[in-house]
């Protein structure tokens, strides 16, 4: 959020004919809510003997209650009591003391204030010294009327216990008792009735009167830090959205105000509101006495340019690419008139990032915005440039070595210049980058470090910065390998505190959802509950068409309806040649070829999976290609060649007990016992017992991991096949073992009217 001007100044309105003063022309007033921090500090001057820690804990509470809003006066003694009990008690017996007293009661504590601090420097220089002298000013400007007013709001303040009197004097007195030039306009009688109905309406709603100019810009700052940092302890939109229409219906060209409504808007998806707040901040912002200037470096120019680069980014956000090409065309031209290179290096930057969205090359105008970038020493603009050409890079079948190389080129750069927020990007995108390749045990090792990672920025309001967009990455990256792993708890765990986290209304939230979804989804098949899986694609075609459209195709395959699955897998791939998805578009070629084998016949799938092969070893990714050379395997295993598939499963076996996931696993050991099964019912009489033992070895191992995912299906196919593997052994007591768990699993499942394996 921009910065929040050291100054507003006292500027009427006119509005239908009626002058409305500025309510933020008045630095502050005395308040029974600020008698009640006055006393704190003066019991805190005058108490010597107090332990160490709860003085300390004392000096940090000072700070917020001075600039945050009026508090009750049971809460104000609440926060108090947290810290230290016996101040708690003094601060409450001295109020009280002045609340059942007489008026001379009050008078005499502003007397004795200045004498508890007159010996010290502090009170001259700090904080909490221009605080008191601002109360003791406004408290002396006082007319007797007012003081008695002041008095009776005091006691309301202390019997009561409710809703403070934030505004304890009325509108006229505000003013008069403000620090400014008494030669200052007053407030007239129209401005008096609508601040006393203001403030009505206020305590009805349990919110706060008119804030003064320093409460109003520590509450913007401080939710400002909250929606970057941690949303959560944010207002909820609605609320906060109160709040600040609060704070304009008495100052509506507090420009900092719309940009937090703007930010505010943002996180609801609210398109006119955040369109017509960010508009209104950059008018405000230019019609500022600060803003006077009409072209250089500051001014009038400088807002101008970046209200249209805003606007551009805000349509980008929604999707509106052609305003937003627009937008930036726009900003490009202003920025070039004015000779603008840190502007014009922004509008290069989200130039390429708009064609990004598009679908379209944008390779050579990120290299040319890191080039510039780099000739004018902005290495933010310049790492996030090359992170944009890793990631480009990564789909384009780059060496990895290279990504690497680059990637680790930035960090040195970011940890030099104490960059947190591009560390933690760089370490999600090393964490995509592992798990595209099929590496999940650094890809688990990354995404354990970055949430294990310290920020290096001040952490302030009791925030710890764990709600960007790297963090929901790597959770949900940890998420899925733990569900390929069968963890299932671990995984509701995290879907749980990402849900916490990432609440449905923030912009991160649609990650976490498409996640929980594929992994239900996966759940689901593998289960063999296609009833309950097909909710899920409705869920997550709405989401990523893409995706919907592929579990759609496995869906309707594993129904049996390869008709509309082909049609599907045919429309899809089509799509991911015109996006270049290298990932999807084998992943189609595996399914096409799955459909070929119930089909047309195994030999028809060959070409499709050499082709798969080739495109997943062209862009390294490792998994895909173990997962083609399995299907390469099975195929040669159904085409009579158990030698060449036997071969091919022994030598992606290592890496996908390395690095893949359950359902690889079983699959693996399952097609490599049915080659050796194959290739012991060749071989000669003595050799044919030693390959049967192996093979229902490697069925055991096999049926380890299907019993963790709880594959039923793939448990039953296992038992039939140790079944006549006891058999042909002569084992009588595990044939039987084998195949009454069979046939409980065969009662159990729906039949799929084979017996025999014959899918991989």
């Amino acid at each position: 959020m921009a910065s929040v001007h050291e100054s507003l100044y006292f500027n009427p309105m006119m509005t239908n004919g009626v002058v409305h003063a500025n309510i933020f022309g008045i630095k502050d007033w005395v308040t029974p809510y600020k008698i009640s921090v006055l006393v704190l500090l003066h019991e805190m001057s005058t108490t010597k003997p107090m332990a160490l820690l709860d003085r300390r804990r004392l000096n940090k509470l000072i700070l917020p209650l001075q600039q945050g809003p009026d508090l009750t006066l049971e809460q104000f003694l609440k926060i108090v009591e947290e810290c230290c009990l016996r101040m708690v008690n003094a601060v409450k017996h001295r109020l009280f003391l002045m609340a059942d007293g007489e008026l001379q009661d009050m008078e005499h504590f502003f007397t004795i204030l200045p004498s508890a601090f007159s010996d010290s420097e502090a009170f001259k220089t700090s904080v909490v010294g221009l605080f008191m002298r601002q109360m003791l000013l406004a408290y002396n400007k006082l007319s007797f009327s007012q003081v008695y007013k002041l008095y009776k709001s005091l006691q309301q303040y202390c019997h009561r216990g409710s809703q403070p009197e934030l505004s304890a004097l009325p509108a006229e007195d505000m003013e008069l008792t403000s620090n400014e030039d008494p030669s200052a306009d007053h407030i007239d009688k129209d401005e008096l009735d609508t601040v006393s109905l203001h403030q009505s309406e206020l305590r009805s709603d349990e919110s706060r009167g008119p804030l003064s100019q320093k409460q109003a810009e520590y509450f913007l700052a401080r939710q400002a830090y909250l929606l970057k940092n941690d949303e959560n302890k944010a207002m909820s939109p609605a609320k906060l959205q109160d709040e600040l229409n609060n704070i304009l219906k008495f100052n509506p060209d507090f420009a900092e105000a719309h940009y937090l409504s703007y930010l505010n808007s943002i996180r609801v998806q609210d398109i006119y509101i955040s369109t017509h707040s960010l508009l209104h901040y950059f008018d405000r912002l230019i019609l500022s006495g600060g803003e006077g200037k009409s072209n250089g470096e500051e001014g009038y120019g400088r807002s101008l340019r970046y209200a249209v680069l805003n606007l551009a980014t805000l349509h980008c956000r929604f999707g509106h690419y052609q305003q937003a090409d627009l937008a930036l065309q726009e900003a490009i031209r202003i920025a070039q008139e004015a000779n603008d290179h840190v502007c014009l290096q922004h509008c290069l930057s989200w130039l390429y990032t708009l064609e990004q969205m598009k679908g379209s090359d944008s390779v050579v105008l990120t290299e040319d915005s890191v080039k510039i970038a780099a000739h004018f020493c902005l290495p933010y603009l310049a790492s996030l440039g090359i992170q944009s050409l890793v990631q480009q890079g990564a789909k384009q079948g780059m060496p990895a070595n290279k990504l690497l190389d680059a990637l680790r080129g930035t960090d040195i750069m970011h940890w030099k210049q104490s960059l947190s927020e591009l560390i933690e990007i760089s370490l999600a995108q090393t964490t995509s980058i592992w798990r595209m390749y099929g590496k999940s045990t650094m890809a688990r090792q990354q995404a354990q470090l970055l949430l294990n990672m310290n920020s290096l920025e001040p952490v302030n309001f009791s925030v710890q910065q764990n709600n960007t967009e790297a963090f929901a990455v790597a959770l949900c990256h940890l998420a899925e390998l733990h569900a390929e792993q069968g963890l299932y708890a671990v995984v509701s765990d995290i879907m749980k505190h990402l849900k916490q986290q990432f609440p449905p209304h923030t912009q991160h939230a649609k990650l976490w959802m498409l996640c929980d979804l594929k992994i239900q989804f996966e759940k689901a098949m593998n289960d063999g509950k296609y009833h309950m899986a097909e909710p899920h694609v409705t869920a997550i075609s709405a989401l990523d068409s893409t995706e919907g459209l592929y579990r759609k195709a496995e869906l309707l395959k594993a129904l049996n309806q390869a008709t509309e699955a082909s049609q599907i897998l045919q429309q899809l791939q089509q799509q991911c040649e015109k996006s270049k998805n290298i990932e999807m578009s084998i992943r189609v070629m595996l399914a096409s070829a799955e459909l070929h084998w119930d089909s047309a016949g195994f030999a028809t799938a060959l070409p499709l999976l050499l082709q798969a092969l080739a495109l997943s070893r062209q862009h390294n990714l490792q998994s895909l290609t173990s997962e083609t050379l399995l299907h390469l395997a099975f195929t040669q295993l159904m085409l009579g060649i158990p030698e060449q598939a036997l071969v091919l499963v022994q030598d992606v076996l290592e890496s996908v007990l390395a690095h893949g996931s359950l359902m690889d696993k079983g699959r693996a050991l399952l097609l490599a016992a049915r080659c050796q099964m194959a290739l012991a019912g060749a071989a000669a009489q003595e050799h044919r017992l030693t390959g049967l033992e192996q093979a229902v070895h490697t069925l055991d191992e096999a049926a380890v991991y299907f019993s963790q995912l709880d594959c039923k299906e793939r448990i039953r196919d296992i038992h039939y096949l140790q079944a006549r593997l006891h058999h042909t052994l002569g084992n009588i007591s595990q044939r039987n073992k084998c195949s009454m768990l069979f046939r409980l699993l065969d009662l159990e499942l729906p039949s799929s009217g084979m017996t025999v394996v014959n899918h991989l």
